[in-house]
């Protein structure tokens, strides 16, 4: 985080957003674990707590922007911690929105507890939250050590996800035009997809701000992306 300060009160200021920060990235982290596992599983019980731990996340990030107004008025920081300070800000923003996106996965297991999720889209919706967990979890640890290089490399991984997101997006496809009776629980599976796909978005942008925290700089060119779905036309059989 940088070198010391003469007052040391600010140097205790800013390892606190940090903690924050990291207390955010594990309740992201969980919500999204327990929600997809709520939606593979049908348990109502365990998606409701999930919907109530967002005002948690929402505290949160209100907090921090709270602290880092304060901050900037009362030290009128420059350089690395003005950037330090905006960086968690916008870090603070995508956490809360990974928890929303928790959240709005968690509120789809009712939706689709009646008629149950075919084993192998619960395969898939598995396999990308795994992804995007995994990218997630890693950004965050990257966040501990400030490395622009690992931050740099994560961004470049998001593709990985998107091309993920695109084979369960034609899979999920097929379902529905096979058997209309599949339409309704796969248009709910089509919304939560496309949440955990962009939990691998928000992973990106936290690196992105990582980078900028430690660098001065946005990164260089366009992150990599490989999402298809737009494209995507089935034929019929």
């Amino acid at each position: 985080m940088g070198a010391s300060h003469i007052y040391s009160v600010f140097d205790e200021e800013l390892k606190y957003l940090a903690r924050r920060i990291a207390e955010m990235g594990g309740m992201a982290e969980q919500m999204v674990s327990d929600a997809v596992r709520a939606l593979v599983n049908a348990d109502a019980a365990l998606a409701q707590r999930v919907i109530s731990q967002d005002v948690v996340m929402d505290d949160a990030e209100r907090e921090i922007g709270e602290q880092s107004v304060l901050m900037i008025a009362k030290r009128q920081p420059v350089a690395a911690d003005l950037r330090e300070i905006i960086g968690s800000l916008r870090i603070a923003s995508d956490l809360e929105r990974v928890g929303d996106l928790g959240k709005s996965t968690a509120k789809r297991v009712i939706a689709v507890q009646s008629t149950g999720i075919p084993r192998p889209l619960a395969r898939g919706i598995e396999h990308l939250s795994e992804l995007a967990l995994t990218q997630l979890q890693d950004v965050l640890d990257v966040y501990a050590t400030r490395s622009a290089e690992k931050a740099e490399a994560i961004r470049l991984r998001d593709e990985e996800i998107d091309a993920m997101y695109t084979s369960l997006f034609r899979e999920m496809l097929t379902y529905m035009m096979e058997d209309p009776r599949n339409i309704t629980p796969c248009t709910h599976l089509l919304f939560c997809a496309k949440n955990i796909e962009r939990i691998g978005d928000h992973a990106t942008n936290i690196a992105e701000s990582i980078y900028y925290m430690t660098t001065g700089a946005q990164p260089v060119g366009e992150r990599p992306k490989d999402d298809n779905t737009a494209t995507v036309v089935q034929q019929p059989a």
